[in-house]
């Protein structure tokens, strides 16, 4: 490896080390975020001042806002993966970003998306407020609250899942089946976003359904920005075959 990859690698993995950081902020200012909305759902009549019930809150409201804070830091970095998955082939991001540095990064974020998913599963194990069971979790379709929604949350993770573990299979399966597995977590991507909105209890917030409308239609515009380049490339590449 000469110096220019290696400092080029070098520096990918510095940016990626701040970007860590970064979501750490996010995930603390998400679960302070979601403490200080949660006042006004609070019982104004009691009379408590903001300070008032943070210091009074209890284990099972704490465990409650880790575990939302968990997934919705989970969703926005899964949006982010998918985004970022759909806008590499698209060619949006040539010229600003290293190819190797795009690629490493689509990667650090999936994993980073796994691995905020597991705390945000991990809590629910021991929260008091809506406990679920091992078997739950694992399962689809077999919990007591909101079966469906929680149920398509639980088949979108495993997509997820499969959608990473590619990452580390790709030189034995072979490129063509690695891009059509890739594929899925366009539909874990759907399955989440319908999971967090259908069965989070902060959905009624008109800032939480405006950050899933938002990212949606991101996605959206996404993927048909990259279907349309690729029609009008196999369209030139007709052209071409023909004279």
């Amino acid at each position: 490896m000469n110096s220019s990859s290696s400092s080029s690698s070098r520096t990918g993995w510095n940016a990626l080390g701040w970007i860590a950081g970064g979501m750490a902020v996010l995930f603390l200012s998400a679960l302070v975020t979601f403490g200080i909305l949660s006042v006004s759902q609070v019982q104004v009549a009691q009379g408590q001042s903001l300070w008032q019930w943070l210091f009074a809150m209890n284990s099972q409201q704490t465990t409650w806002y880790v575990t939302r804070a968990a997934g919705m830091m989970a969703y926005l970095l899964l949006w982010l993966s998918t985004a970022w998955g759909l806008a590499v082939p698209s060619r949006i991001l040539d010229g600003l970003l290293h190819g190797s540095f795009t690629f490493d990064f689509h990667q650090f974020v999936s994993l980073l998306a796994i691995a905020f998913l597991g705390v945000h599963m991990g809590v629910l194990l021991i929260d008091q407020y809506a406990p679920f069971s091992l078997t739950q979790l694992i399962f689809p379709f077999t919990s007591d609250y909101r079966p469906l929604w929680v149920g398509i949350g639980t088949v979108s993770m495993y997509m997820i899942a499969l959608v990473t573990i590619t990452f580390y299979l790709r030189n034995r399966i072979g490129m063509k089946i690695f891009r059509a597995i890739h594929v899925l977590s366009l539909l874990g991507f759907v399955g989440a976003a319908l999971h967090g909105l259908m069965s989070g209890t902060d959905s009624p917030l008109p800032m939480v359904q405006v950050m899933y409308a938002g990212t949606f239609l991101s996605v959206v515009f996404l993927m048909a920005y990259w279907l349309i380049g690729v029609a009008t490339k196999k369209r030139r590449v007709a052209v071409v075959r023909a004279r």
